[in-house]
């Protein structure tokens, strides 16, 4: 009996198309390249937002230029005309804010993961869609197939009650019923036809993949414990936690004393021309220290909020492990009752295969006829499609895990 279910074993995942490769490197494979180009400028803008709050503290210089001409017609002095031009250089920069550039700069970089961490946790969702909907078109086909084996099967019973009907054993009420089964499972086969086409169209609209070939990814069980120290979805929360940290660092600071340095030139010229043309020109510069102390209403309310939304964020985490823990021993369950469901349609291959033999020797001596056989290696059949189908289930289980599972 062992042997004989590892072969069956062996012979089912044979027939079942896996892709072979590192999963958790591979999975991005499965969305087009449009999308994934997307996600990458995204990125993109993410490293450009990160680094210009991080430069933010850093003051521009303040460059103004005019030119101004001017004519005016008089009786008495006659026609005159003379042109002005001025150019300035301002310069307001903060050189201590009691800590608050430091914190400043680290909160840029910490938005940066964060935001780079969400993009993560989106892409993640959309490969997950991508290769749910591929594996649910596997399934599909394989359903399709057992519907098809069903249909045979319900024709063969159809038959049989019409000898049956025809030779006085039973009345037009079973006859009926044979009927109607038959038609039922013949519109089950139409509505999974549909579904097919259904699926086919979204999974179309996210991947470049033909899904005619495309081979679905092999998934591994993880440890609970490397599911939740490599956890996308943890650590963006982890992240925004870092993040509000110092936003909330930030905030004390913007009301603490800062001390900024003070600088400027300006150029002011005219010239004249009345006969001869008079020149004269005009320079200043300025420098100097400006410390200031804010004063605000609302500065304790300000520092609460954020402080408050800092520890929320931090209480966030130890409610999303355990969320995340209760999730991975769900999945664990799951799988563990498909595991189950594989091993009964092992043996129910098993008893088919005893009987399909038993009952071939049986036809040949001319006690079974050929329905009965049939019937049988249907049956067989349909146990063998019974397991492909679990095994795509559990392979839709640990995909809930892969789609918050990446390492770095």
């Amino acid at each position: 009996m062992k042997v004989s279910s590892l072969w069956i074993l062996l012979l089912a995942l044979s027939s079942l198309s896996f892709a072979t490769e590192n999963p958790s490197e591979s999975l991005d494979s499965y969305i087009s390249d449009s999308k994934k180009q997307q996600f990458d400028y995204t990125y993109e803008k993410n490293e450009a937002e990160s680094s210009k709050l991080r430069d933010s503290w850093i003051a521009p210089f303040s460059l103004k230029y005019s030119f101004i001409k001017n004519q005016q017609d008089d009786e008495v002095s006659g026609a005159s005309e003379w042109d002005q031009e001025s150019a300035s250089i301002t310069w307001n920069q903060t050189i201590f804010q009691s800590g608050g550039i430091y914190y400043g700069i680290k909160y840029a970089t910490a938005s940066g993961k964060y935001a780079n961490y969400s993009v993560d946790v989106a892409k993640r969702k959309l490969v997950k869609d991508a290769i749910t909907i591929l594996m649910q078109i596997k399934q599909t086909d394989l359903r399709a197939k057992r519907q098809e084996l069903q249909i045979k099967n319900s024709e063969i019973a159809l038959e049989q009650k019409k000898e049956q009907y025809l030779n006085g054993q039973l009345d037009s009420s079973f006859l009926d019923n044979a009927i109607i089964e038959r038609n039922l499972v013949i519109q089950a086969l139409y509505d999974i036809e549909t579904s097919k086409e259904r699926l086919v169209t979204k999974f179309e609209a996210i991947s470049d993949k033909d899904y005619r070939q495309a081979a679905i990814p092999s998934l591994q069980n993880i440890e609970k414990d490397e599911f939740l120290t490599h956890n996308l979805v943890l650590k963006m929360d982890e992240s925004e936690a870092l993040k509000n940290s110092y936003y909330n660092d930030v905030t004390i600071t913007k009301y603490l004393p800062k001390v900024s340095l003070s600088a400027g030139y300006s150029w002011q010229g005219e010239t004249k021309m009345l006969g001869a043309i008079d020149r004269a020109e005009n320079t200043s510069y300025n420098y100097g220290l400006v410390a200031t102390i804010p004063l605000d209403i609302n500065t304790l309310d300000d520092i609460y909020s954020s402080r408050a939304e800092y520890l929320k964020s931090k209480v966030a985490i130890s409610d999303k492990k355990r969320e995340l823990s209760a999730l991975y021993d769900q999945v664990m369950q799951n799988i563990e009752n498909l595991e189950k469901k594989k091993q009964l349609s092992l043996e129910n291959k098993d008893i088919y295969k005893k009987l399909l033999d038993e009952t071939n020797e049986l036809f040949k001596a001319g006690y079974k006829t050929d329905y009965d056989v049939e019937l049988l290696r249907n049956s067989y059949e349909m146990a063998t499609i019974d397991f492909k189908i679990y095994e795509i289930d559990k392979q839709l289980e640990l995909l809930t895990l892969y789609e918050m599972y990446k390492k770095d």
